[in-house]
């Protein structure tokens, strides 16, 4: 399902009564396993029809199966239309992330509704507006060499660390830092995108340029962005004589890789190329909407201080 947005929900129900814990937006399209997925809570671009549609949904399908604790909902969201893609009447490996967030024990309340205890009886008010969380995934691929970062059904993570800000640009940035994927402030940007993507990195693209990054494209990226009198250099591919990518990346003139790939053969082309980017701990990026992101992140972390915080002080405001 290209271009679709997933969404997990976690909530808790006492069999007539459910407490919708949290809606955790997708950062990655559909498609991605959910344990190798970025993601924001509060969602961060849904409109709040659509997250009202999610939540009576939710209550309605745990009403419906009587559940008693944890129950697990994903969605997909695609031009505004919601599919059910899975129902799971237990608790996700979600429910840690959203309890932090919130501040709640989740799993003590799920316990003490699946023993018989009204969530009626429980203060659960959900109040998170001046704060924002993100949970990124931690992948081994530098211990085993060989192994590919492309993502997809198969999930390759192998723990879990989490953001939080008053914004979420910040907040990302700080998941980016405690997941050992440090996003660059200055440096060479290496862009190659497959051809449905090209429309889209043209505003990102005149961003870095602002940011005083440098461009390095592939020649097809490069040929379309000289159209918008986006200025970058070109370069070869891997195959096409040196000096080519991964040439630039061994010698530490890649700081950040934005790349994309279309069918089976870009993606056995581009292989090589991840995998110098794991051995020089370069921050790659295989989609759009996670270059956006970290485009706008860098962004903000160049013009404003991080500020760290505890738990405890974010749950007093």
């Amino acid at each position: 399902m290209n271009d679709a947005k997933e969404i997990d929900v976690d909530a808790i129900s006492d069999g007539k009564n459910v407490f919708i814990a949290g809606i955790l937006e997708h950062i990655e399209e559909a498609g991605i396993h959910s344990g190798d997925s970025a993601c924001s809570f509060p969602p961060q671009t849904m409109s709040k029809q659509l997250i009202n549609y999610i939540n009576n949904t939710t209550t309605k399908i745990a009403k419906k199966l009587r559940v008693k604790g944890c129950i697990n909902i994903q969605f997909a969201i695609k031009e505004n239309k919601v599919f059910l893609i899975e129902v799971n009447p237990r608790a996700s490996r979600t429910v840690p992330f959203i309890a932090k967030s919130i501040g709640k024990p989740l799993a003590k309340i799920a316990t003490k509704a699946m023993l018989g205890k009204s969530l009626n009886k429980t203060k659960l008010e959900n109040n998170i507006k001046t704060r924002v969380s993100v949970k990124e995934s931690v992948f081994p691929f530098d211990r085993f060499p060989g192994e590919d970062t492309v993502l997809g059904p198969e999930m390759k993570s192998t723990g879990e660390v989490m953001g939080i800000d008053s914004s979420f640009p910040m907040a990302f940035i700080k998941s980016q830092i405690a997941s050992n994927n440090n996003l660059p402030n200055k440096g060479n940007v290496f862009i190659s995108v497959k051809d449905e993507d090209k429309e889209n990195i043209i505003l990102m693209s005149q961003i870095l340029i602002k940011l005083n990054f440098k461009l390095i494209c592939t020649n097809g990226t490069a040929s379309f962005l000289e159209k918008y009198l986006i200025k970058t250099d070109s370069i070869h591919k891997v195959g096409q004589g040196h000096p080519h990518i991964v040439d630039y990346i061994e010698a530490n003139k890649i700081q950040l890789i934005i790349n994309t790939t279309q069918d089976r053969q870009s993606l056995k082309d581009s292989h090589s190329i991840r995998k110098a980017a794991i051995r020089y701990k370069v921050p790659y990026i295989t989609t759009i909407s996670a270059a956006k992101l970290a485009i706008t992140s860098i962004n903000v972390m160049i013009n404003q201080k991080i500020q760290v915080k505890s738990l405890q002080e974010y749950y007093k405001e």
